[in-house]
């Protein structure tokens, strides 16, 4: 990891404990969630957002303005509102990307749900999204919730990455299998 990179972290680490801690003290926690999936959709939608967040052209005032309108515009809660204008203030939105994985990871944690990282080659149905996500259940033994992808270079089947464990049943994998045992045949 580099520096600048575990830089930002533990500084979007330190916000989303507060943010957190105060949730969880008033029973917000709910609240806390639907603002962190708000602002995760809208960090990945809206590249203006992203530029002003990291622009060093923009100044503290201007920075707060944006931030207050987009928190206002999309409904967030009064604490995640006020936790962006404190960080606008002292110039550390840029960790905002950051700061929503944090928040993500502990309220996962506080729900005893973990995250798989799902790719397929074709987009899942909700069927076989719940199954799997019901066959991962049963595996790891937590409600698993599913972030999928769409990769088509996988040809078919699916990588399944949940914390450190991956499986991989892509058709790729196996074609990549097949041609290792073929170069140590001949």
């Amino acid at each position: 990891m580099s520096e600048p990179a575990s830089i930002s972290q533990g500084i979007a680490a330190r916000y989303a404990l507060a943010l957190f801690d105060l949730s969880k003290e008033g029973a917000a926690l709910s609240a806390l969630e639907a603002d962190t999936d708000a602002l995760d959709a809208a960090l990945t939608v809206s590249a203006d957002l992203r530029d002003a967040i990291t622009s060093p052209v923009l100044s503290r005032d201007d920075q707060g303005r944006v931030i207050a309108a987009v928190a206002a515009k999309m409904g967030l809660s009064t604490l995640t509102s006020n936790t962006l204008a404190l960080m606008a203030a002292k110039r550390r939105l840029f960790v905002l990307p950051h700061l929503v994985a944090d928040l993500r990871a502990r309220i996962a944690a506080e729900k005893g749900e973990v995250t798989a990282e799902v790719a397929s080659a074709v987009e899942l149905t909700a069927e076989q999204a719940a199954a799997l996500a019901e066959t991962l259940k049963a595996s790891i033994g937590k409600t698993v919730k599913l972030n999928t992808t769409v990769d088509e270079s996988l040809i078919g089947g699916l990588v399944v990455k949940v914390g450190s464990k991956m499986i991989d049943t892509s058709i790729r994998a196996k074609l990549a299998s097949l041609q290792n045992a073929m170069k140590e045949v001949g």
